[in-house]
Order: structure tokens, then sequence, then C-alpha cells
């Protein structure tokens, strides 16, 4: 027995605390025999105004034996609505309990795993769902303080009770206090929020597809995105209980949401990024550079406003849509993130904060690095659209439009962006394009763009779109179809031990991927009735010229040589914002119309991608070579 102590000592001892110290924590707890418990922790907020302040349900799994040598130890948490409506992971996973009231089903993998190493896995039921009080406010305060006052309770600032209604205290003290939050979409959404108040104790967080302004969710510069509010996210996942009680928040979430896009005071309490900061916490981010639900303009101003801020930050970046590491690069993410817990809850110097910043999927499971991202060299540069020799049919420079060039398209709400790519060399009325040249030498973009339009509508409203398009065969994640870029496989693989009623074992996926001619990598949109604020729009006068500035999505791409580059505006992108309320003509002055693009290398290296004669078309396969396979990276020209 004093060997075994001895040799716990070691693998849970701070690093530095001796010659020697661990790099990595070690399986040597029992996750049969761990402690399952279930506490209210008081949020001191009255979301449901019943003149008792909420409580939220907090289950907790960790190990017996530190908490019986009086060991601490670290705390992982995820906070979510969706243990009982929805389920968790990519199979749905909900919270189970025995008869005590105890979980017995933590979804995921994270308790499995990290338990037996050391950890307390802290699953937290929002306000308003599953066994918790108060009411569903879709990102606001309610939301936010379920998961900070748990931090709370666990660096004893906060009250924590044995039950929904008794007095009888509870005191975590079997914890160190220091709190890793992680989470997909909402879950990740709430990590985002609780960091961006600064709550003492929360040292990282692990936001995968997460929301950084609720606004952008519903909204692109007034351009609807969703024909629905956040009321209608908050009666999905809310419990019916909650339902029942709730009215005026939900009457809040309608009033406060109005569908003109205008931003509200309810949008500025949502907005985290605001608030970056007040963020203390280290971030590793995650998100599908496709990710066509929680878009990837989100991770890129999160990004930005945290690198402002001089906050300690990792990136993963895929070629997916909305979906977990896990499902697409499950042993190195499962390798990854233990070693990222184990270095900011255990304080273990394993070299991760040493190693390259970005994780980048090139192709469909193969991957690049860089040690900073956006790399150094990266610069904005900005790109003209120019006439061709056909309507709607341009080139895409560095050179200006002639004053009174222009391109006209009527909007059609029945066209997408992949409508608009398929025909880009082909006059159209829904559209307008421009191309470069096939380029002589690979051109990567990395970063958040901007496009700044300046169009006369015939209509008193209009929708814009714009889209980067990289013009080229290749093979992509088949981020539009089911599953988002993956498949799901019947095998399985365990991550951890299990119990009978809590698996560590969940199936495998494979890449889905899809053969494609073209691929848009980046979009935006906006309200042109938001040309004077992107927080309140205007009735249009017809006939009239207005410019505003589109933002476009964060991605990272390299456009190989050979292919072309192309922008496209156009008017509704359909499946992806609402339409106007008729159909304008629109007419876009080319001589005050112009893309900021970020390109590695800056104008020097568009310069030189776009000039010189193109290289001989090879096979995609070909292209591969120098990209390395799964499990394997490597840096990229310009990393």
């Amino acid at each position: 027995m004093a060997a075994v102590a001895a040799l716990m000592a070691v693998l849970l001892s701070p690093a530095g605390a001796a010659q020697g110290a661990p790099r990595e924590s070690r399986p040597v707890y029992s996750y049969e025999n761990a402690i399952r418990e279930s506490v209210w922790v008081d949020t001191r907020i009255d979301g449901d105004a019943d003149g008792k302040t909420d409580r939220v349900a907090v289950d907790i799994v960790r190990p017996r034996e530190p908490a019986q040598s009086g060991r601490k130890i670290p705390v992982i948490m995820d906070a979510s609505p969706y243990y009982a409506c929805c389920g968790r992971g990519n199979e749905s996973q909900k919270k189970t309990y025995d008869a005590h009231g105890n979980v017995v089903q933590a979804p995921l993998f994270y308790d499995n795993y990290f338990v037996p190493r050391g950890y307390a896995m802290v699953m937290v039921d929002l306000a308003g769902t599953n066994r918790s009080d108060g009411c569903v406010d879709v990102g606001g305060r309610s939301d936010v303080q379920s998961a900070a006052s748990v931090v709370d309770w666990l660096n004893g600032r906060a009250r924590g009770y044995s039950s929904r209604t008794g007095d009888s205290r509870v005191k975590a003290g079997w914890t160190t206090g220091n709190v890793g939050m992680i989470g997909k979409s909402y879950d990740g959404t709430v990590a985002n929020g609780v960091a961006a108040t600064g709550v003492e104790g929360l040292k990282t967080i692990v936001p995968i597809g997460a929301i950084s302004s609720w606004y952008d969710y519903y909204f692109a510069k007034g351009a609807p995105l969703y024909d629905s509010g956040p009321d209608w996210l908050s009666n999905y996942v809310e419990s019916p209980a909650a339902r029942a009680r709730c009215a005026a928040v939900q009457q809040r979430l309608v009033d406060e949401a109005p569908r003109t896009g205008d931003w509200t005071r309810l949008w500025n309490e949502r907005d985290h990024v605001k608030d970056a900061d007040e963020v203390t916490a280290s971030v590793f981010l995650v998100h599908g550079m496709q990710d066509l639900n929680v878009r990837a303009k989100h991770f890129g101003q999160w990004w930005d406003a945290l690198a402002e801020e001089g906050v300690e930050r990792k990136i993963w970046l895929s070629q997916t849509g909305h979906v977990d590491p896990f499902d697409f690069r499950r042993a190195e993410w499962v390798t990854t993130l233990h070693r990222w817990f184990d270095h900011e809850l255990l304080g273990y110097d394993n070299g991760i904060d040493r190693e390259p910043m970005a994780d980048i999927e090139r192709a469909p499971g193969q991957w690049s690095t860089d040690k900073v991202w956006p790399p150094r060299a990266t610069d904005l540069t900005e790109v003209r659209p120019a006439k061709g020799a056909f309507a709607g049919v341009g080139t895409l420079g560095p050179k200006p439009s002639a004053p009174g060039a222009t391109e006209t398209f009527t909007d059609d709400p029945q066209l997408s962006e992949t409508d608009w790519a398929a025909q880009i060399d082909v006059s159209t009325p829904g559209k307008t394009g421009f191309t470069t040249r096939p380029l002589a030498r690979d051109l990567r973009l990395s970063g958040s763009a901007t496009v700044t339009v300046t169009a006369t509508p015939s209509t008193s409203t209009a929708h814009l779109s714009a889209v980067l398009v990289d013009l080229g065969p290749d093979t992509i994640r088949d981020y539009a179809a089911s599953g988002e870029g993956i498949s799901t496989l019947p095998e399985r693989t365990c991550w951890g031990p299990s119990t009978a009623g809590d698996s560590s074992c969940f199936k495998e996926t494979k890449a889905k991927t899809r053969a494609v001619d073209y691929t848009v990598f980046s979009r935006g949109w906006a309200d042109l009735g938001n040309y004077a604020s992107a927080k309140k729009g205007r009735p249009l006068t017809p006939g009239k010229a207005y410019t505003i500035t589109l933002d476009l999505a964060a991605s990272d791409h390299v456009v190989p040589a050979g292919h072309r580059l192309a922008l496209i505006i156009a008017g509704t992108d359909a499946g992806l914002i609402d339409p106007p309320a008729g159909r304008p003509t629109v007419t876009v002055d080319l001589a005050r119309t112009f893309a900021d693009i970020p390109v590695v290398g800056g104008a020097g290296a568009f310069a030189r991608a776009t000039s010189g004669p193109a290289p001989e078309a090879a096979p995609f396969e070909s292209r591969l070579d120098g990209v390395a396979g799964p499990g394997r990276t490597q840096r990229v020209p310009g990393a």
C-alpha cells in the first residue's frame, strides 16, 4: 500500500514540485468505485420570479481514492441544456440515474477517461432544464450564471445543497478549485460566456463549434439566418415544468429579439466578444470551417478578440460541419485533450504550450500545423472585381475598375451559393461572379475577410451575399450531407473503463467525402438596409446607391496552383439566409466594390500567384503527396 500511495503522489504532484515531476496523469484510480453524487448549487438569481433563488443540478463523478486520502483534484465541467431533451455526442446520450438520484450514465467519454486519471467530471443542467430550477434564457445571464455559480461553489464562494429544496449544505472540499470547461455547440457557448465573466478558478475552456455572439447566430448585419428566434430554442430545451412557469422569460425572448435584425439589449447581454478583455482562462478552440449551423464567423471574431488580449490559445480547424473532434480525429483528440488538461489543470510541464498553435485539416483526414495562427506573414490584401466579356462574368485582380463600371443581378431566393459557383462562367441573372486567372502557384488565405459593396437596389429592401470560391477539382468532406463530413460505423472503440450503466465504447467514424469541381470556403451576408449601422436597419430608397461591408467567415484554405479564386456577389443565399420582402434587382458599382482577403504573404504572394503561366493540371492525388496522412502533421508554406 505504501508503494501504491507513493506512486499516486508522484503521478498527481504539481509540475516542478520535485525532480522528475510527472508529464502525464495515469489511470490509477477505480472508475467502477468512483463517487457519484448530485448537488444543487444556488445561482443567486431568481429567473422564474417565484421568490426563491434558482438552484441548478450538478451531477458529479469523481475518484474515491483521493477523497479517502485527502488529496484534492481538479474538475472538468460540461454545462449543457441537452442532458435530458436531446442528448450529447454522435449517439445522443442522455443522463440516466439510479434509485437514489445519482447519475449512472454520464454522456460522452470524459468521465470514463479522466476520472481514473484523477479528475472529477461535473455535468451541470442549465437553469430551466432537466432537474434544475429557473428558466432557459438562451445565452443570457441565467445560462451563464448556471455554470459560473458552480465554479464559485467549487471554489468555496457559493452554496450547494444535497437536494433541490432542502437546507442541507454540501461543500466541495475535495477539489483544488481548478476548473476546465468543455462542450460542443450550446455547451461550448456557455463556456465562452463564463470565461468572459473572468470568474476565478476557471483555468481553461475548450469550446467546440461554439457561438461567440448570439446575435451573429440569428442574424448577419440584419439579414436573418433563421426563420425563428431564441424563443424557439428555449422551448426546445426547457423542461416541461420550467415551460409552465417561464412564460415571462419566453415573451422577453420574443419582444427583445425582433425579426428586423436590429440590435437590442438582449443581444448586448449575449455578446461575449465585447467582454474578451475579462478572459483569464486559456482557450483551446475547435471549429468546423464548413459549419453552417454555428457559422465560422463565431470562431474568427472570438479568436481575434482573444489574441488582442494576449490570451493563451490553441486551435483546431477541420473541414467538417458541426462535428465534434472525437468523431473526426478521435485518437489524436483524446491524446491532445488529455495533455491540455494535464497542463492547464494539473500544472504538468508536458510541452503542449510550446507546440504549434494550430492544427488545420487540408484534405479529409490530412492535417498541417502552424506555429501561430493566422501565420505572421498574413496580410489583408485588397482585390477588385472588374467587368469581363459577358454580363455577370468578370475578373478579379488588384486593379480597380474604371468609374461607371457596373454589373446587375436579380435576387432569386431559390438559388444558393452552390448554384452560383456551378454557373460561375455562365452569364446568369441571379449573380455576379469574378475570377482570377488560373494560379501560377498555391495561394493561401488564412483568417477573416471582408467585402465592401456599393449597390443600388430597385426596391426598399435587399439582402446581399458574398462568397469566396476555389474553382477546381478536389475531394472534400461532404459537409452538406447527413453527418456533415463523417459517416458513423458499427464498430466501437473504448476510451477508459466501463460500468454496467456507462460504457466507454463509442461507434467509430470515417470521413464522408465528395469529389467536387469547386469549393465555397468563406461566406458572409448582410441586409443592405444596415448600410449606416450594423445594429439598426433602415428602409432603402429605390434607385439610390448604398455602401456596406459584409463580414466573411474566418477560414484557412489553400487555392492550389492551376485553380482559380472567385468572388461571387448575389442576393439571397438559399438555405442560409432568409429572403427580403421582394425580389430586388441590384446594380453593383464595381469601381466602389472590393474585398480585403487575408493572404499569407500579402499582396506580393497574390501578385506572384496570379501572374505567370499556370502549371499543367495534375491528378488531385498527386497534390496530396506532400500532405501528412492521418495521425501525422506537417507545416505548410507561410506557417
